[in-house]
C-alpha cells in the first residue's frame, strides 16, 4: 500500500512528551493532532494541538491503549503518521503492525524488531545467541510460582522480578527472601497486565551497586545505525530514573566506543530502525552487562539532544519518512554536560506516594542559556490518579558537569507549585549531595543517602513565620475596606493608639500552626516587592518567592515552597475529629484488592487492602496489631484521599 506525504501526525499519547513531540511537528510545519481521555479533555497537549479527538473513557485501558480509537482518530483526522511517544503502545508490536496495516506511517522500529526487543526474556536470549553477557536470570515461557521459586533458588537471592513487556519500574519488585516471593510475583504480575497487558515476567540476579549506563542509537531505513552517545540513568527510586546525565561521568573513549558498538551490533542484528536505547548494567570494574533494548525514544533523550545539538523527533520523522541519517558516526557530536531530573506529583517524606488535585500554583523556571523544561501541565490543570504522576522534566547544560549541576540547582530554586506535593525538594536535595557532585553514583545512590535526602520533618523556625507573616500582611495591606479605603480600619499596618503598631496573626504550614505578633515600623527589615519578599539584615539583601493564589501563600524557603493559611480552629477540630481507628486512603485511586474481612485478628504490618494509583499498586497496612471490625470498601471502587477504608480495633 503507497504511503500518502506527510502533513498531519498524530501523537498517540499523552502530557510532555505529547507536548514536546508537536513542538517539534509544528517547526516542521506539520498539523499535529492531539488524543485524549474524557479525563484529559481540557489538558494541555489537546489544548495546544491544531486537531484533538475524544477517545472517551477515563482509564488509559479506556482511552490510550485501544488500537482500534487510536486508528479511528488517524483516519478522522487526516494523519498520515502516528507518533507513540513512550510508555502506553509505544513498545507495542500489534499497535505498530495495524499503524502499517492502516496504510500509516508509524514512527518507531518495524513491528518485527519490537517482537524482538519488546519482551525482556526474548531479547535476554537473543543476546545470550550473540554473545553478549547478561546477568544471571530466568527468562523462560513457564510463569507459575514453582518455577520463579526454583529460578531464584538457583540464581541466589535477592533477585529482581521484571515485567517481560514493561518498563519504568511498573510491574518491578525486590525480593530480599524466598517468603516475599509469592506476595511479590502476584503483584508485580497485576501491575504489568494492568499497565502493558501482559502480565509474564522475568527474574534475574539482583546486582548490588551497579551502574546504569545506556546507549542511545539510531538507525535508518538504509541500514546505516550509529551511537550517539551514552546516558548515565543510576540515580533511581523503586527502579524508575529520577535524575539522567550525559555523558555517563568517568566513562573512558575506549569503554565509551566498546558499549556502543555493541548497542548498534544489537540494533542491526533485529533489523532496527529509527531511534531506540540499549541499556546496560556496568559495575565497578569496567564490565557490562545487557538489560534490555527500548524500542521507543527514551523519557530522558533531552540530554542527549544537549551534548549533541540534535532534535532527535525530527531525526525520527525524516527516517520514517526514508531520508538517511544525515552525519556518520565519526561526525557525531559530544559538547558539554548535560543533567534531567524528572519532576513529579508525589510526596517524598510519605513513601512517594502519588499526589493528586488541582495545580493552584505552576511557575517554570526562566529561560535562558543551557536550560529547558519539557512540561504538559499548566497552571490550573488537574493532576488526575488515572496516569503516571510525571508533570515534566528540567534539563540544564554546561561546559562541564558542575556547571550544569548549578544550572540546574538554579532552575529548582526558580520553579514554583502549589496545590499539591512535589518532589522538587527532593530533587534540589540530591544535586546539592556531596557524593553527586562528586560523580559517585550507581542505582543504590538514593537508599545510601536516605536520611540526607529524606530528612525527618522539622519544627518550622521562627524567622519562618515571620517572614510568613510579614509576606502575609503585606500582600493584603490596604484591601480589607473596599468601600473607604482611607479609613484606619482598613489597613493592616497593627495601628494602635498611643503604642508602637503590632500586628497578631495565626497561621498554619504543613501541618504545624504558629501564633505570631509583630511589631510594626517603617524601618521594617522584611518588604514584600511584587513577588518577592525581600530581607535586609547587616547589609545583606536576600530574597524569598512569595505567590499569593486565593486563601493560600505560598513561601520559598531554604529550598522548598510552603503553603500557608491562615489558622481555622473550627475546621481544624473537624479534620481531627476522624472515625475512631479508621485507616484512610493515602491519595485518590481504586481498590484492586481486600485482602482481610470483618473480625479478622492481623498483626502489626499485615496487608489490609492494595489501591491502585497512577499504575502502581500500593499496600495499606496494618499499622498496629488488632480486629478488623469493618470494611468501607470494595474491590473495584474508586476512593478518595482521606476515605476511611477500614476500621481496625486494637
Amino acid at each position: 500500500m503507497s504511503r500518502p506525504a506527510l502533513t498531519t501526525l498524530l501523537v498517540a499519547n499523552r502530557g510532555e512528551i505529547a507536548c514536546r513531540v508537536m513542538r517539534t511537528a509544528k517547526a516542521m510545519g506539520l498539523t499535529t493532532v492531539a488524543v485524549h481521555s474524557a479525563t484529559d479533555r481540557d489538558a494541555r497537549h489537546s489544548r495546544e494541538a491544531d486537531i484533538r479527538v475524544d477517545l472517551g473513557g477515563t482509564k488509559a485501558a479506556e482511552s490510550y491503549l485501544l488500537v482500534d480509537k487510536l486508528l479511528a482518530a488517524a483516519k478522522a483526522s487526516g494523519a498520515q503518521a502516528i507518533h507513540p511517544g513512550y510508555g502506553f503502545l509505544s513498545e507495542n508490536a500489534g499497535f505498530a503492525r495495524a499503524i502499517e496495516q492502516a496504510g500509516l506511517i508509524f514512527l518507531g522500529p518495524p513491528a518485527s524488531a519490537i517482537d524482538a526487543m519488546g519482551s525482556k526474556s526474548a531479547a535476554k536470549a537473543l543476546m545470550e545467541a550473540a554473545g553478549v553477557p547478561l546477568v544471571p536470570g530466568y527468562h523462560g515461557e513457564a510463569q507459575d510460582l514453582d518455577t520463579f521459586r526454583a529460578a531464584a533458588e538457583r540464581i541466589g537471592y535477592p533477585v529482581l522480578l521484571k515485567a517481560s513487556a514493561g518498563g519504568g519500574g511498573k510491574g518491578m519488585k525486590v525480593v530480599e527472601e524466598e517468603s516475599q516471593l509469592a506476595d511479590a510475583l502476584a503483584s508485580a504480575q497485576r501491575e504489568a497486565q494492568s499497565s502493558f497487558g501482559d502480565a509474564r515476567m522475568l527474574v534475574e540476579k539482583y546486582v548490588l551497586k551497579p551502574r546504569h549506563v545506556e546507549i542511545q542509537v539510531f538507525a535508518d531505513q538504509h541500514g546505516n545505525c550509529l551511537y550517539l552517545n551514552e546516558r548515565d540513568c543510576s540515580i533511581q527510586r523503586r527502579h524508575q530514573k529520577v535524575v539522567e546525565e550525559a555523558p555517563a561521568p568517568g566513562l573512558s573513549p575506549e569503554l565509551r566506543r566498546a558499549m556502543g558498538e555493541a548497542a548498534v551490533r544489537a540494533a542491526q542484528a533485529i533489523g532496527y530502525v529509527g531511534a531506540g536505547t540499549v541499556e546496560f548494567l556496568l559495575d565497578a570494574r569496567g564490565e557490562f552487562f545487557f538489560m534490555e533494548m527500548n524500542t521507543r525514544l527514551q523519557v530522558e533523550h533531552p540530554v542527549t539532544e544537549a551534548i549533541t545539538g540534535l532534535d532527535l523527533v525530527a531525526w525520527q520523522i525524516r527516517v520514517a519518512c526514508g531520508e538517511a541519517l544525515p552525519i556518520t558516526q565519526e561526525q557525531v557530536p559530544l559538547i558539554g554536560h548535560a543533567i534531567e531530573v524528572r519532576l513529579y506529583a508525589e510526596d517524598p517524606a510519605n513513601d512517594f506516594l502519588p499526589a493528586t488535585g488541582k495545580l493552584a500554583l505552576y511557575r517554570e523556571s526562566a529561560p535562558g542559556e543551557g536550560r529547558r523544561v519539557d512540561s504538559g501541565v499548566s497552571e490550573g490543570d488537574v493532576v488526575s490518579p488515572f496516569y503516571d504522576p510525571m508533570l515534566g522534566k528540567l534539563i540544564a547544560w554546561g561546559e562541564d558537569r558542575e556547571q550544569a549541576r548549578l544550572r540546574l540547582l538554579a532552575m529548582l530554586d526558580e520553579f514554583a507549585i502549589g496545590g499539591l506535593k512535589t518532589n522538587i525538594a527532593f530533587l534540589r536535595r540530591i544535586l546539592a549531595h556531596p557524593a553527586f557532585a562528586a560523580a559517585e553514583l550507581d542505582t543504590g545512590f538514593i537508599p545510601r543517602h536516605q536520611d540526607v535526602l529524606l530528612p525527618a520533618p522539622r519544627a518550622l523556625p521562627a524567622a519562618f513565620w515571620e517572614a510568613a507573616a510579614e509576606a502575609w500582611l503585606q500582600g493584603q495591606a490596604g484591601h480589607q475596606r473596599e468601600d473607604d479605603r482611607h479609613s484606619p480600619w482598613s489597613g493592616s499596618n497593627g495601628l494602635r493608639l498611643g503604642l508602637p503598631a503590632r500586628s497578631s496573626l495565626h497561621l498554619v504550614s504543613a501541618g504545624q500552626d504558629q501564633a505570631v505578633a509583630l511589631e510594626r515600623s517603617a524601618a521594617s527589615t522584611w518588604q514584600l516587592q511584587g513577588e518577592q519578599l525581600v530581607h535586609d539584615q547587616n547589609g545583606v539583601r536576600r530574597q524569598h518567592l512569595a505567590i499569593r493564589r486565593g486563601g493560600t501563600l505560598y513561601l520559598h524557603w531554604e529550598g522548598e515552597m510552603h503553603a500557608i493559611e491562615a489558622f481555622d480552629p473550627i475546621a481544624e477540630a473537624e479534620a481531627s475529629h476522624s472515625h475512631q481507628g479508621g485507616l484512610g486512603a493515602p491519595m485518590n485511586g481504586s481498590i484492586v484488592r481486600v485482602l482481610v474481612e470483618p473480625g479478622q485478628v492481623v498483626e502489626a504490618g499485615t496487608a489490609l487492602l492494595v489501591l491502585e494509583a497512577m499504575k502502581m499498586e500500593h499496600s495499606i497496612r496494618a499499622p498496629h496489631a488488632g480486629t478488623v471490625k469493618a470494611l468501607f470498601c470494595l474491590e473495584g471502587d474508586m476512593v478518595s484521599e482521606g476515605t476511611v477504608l477500614v476500621e481496625l480495633v486494637e
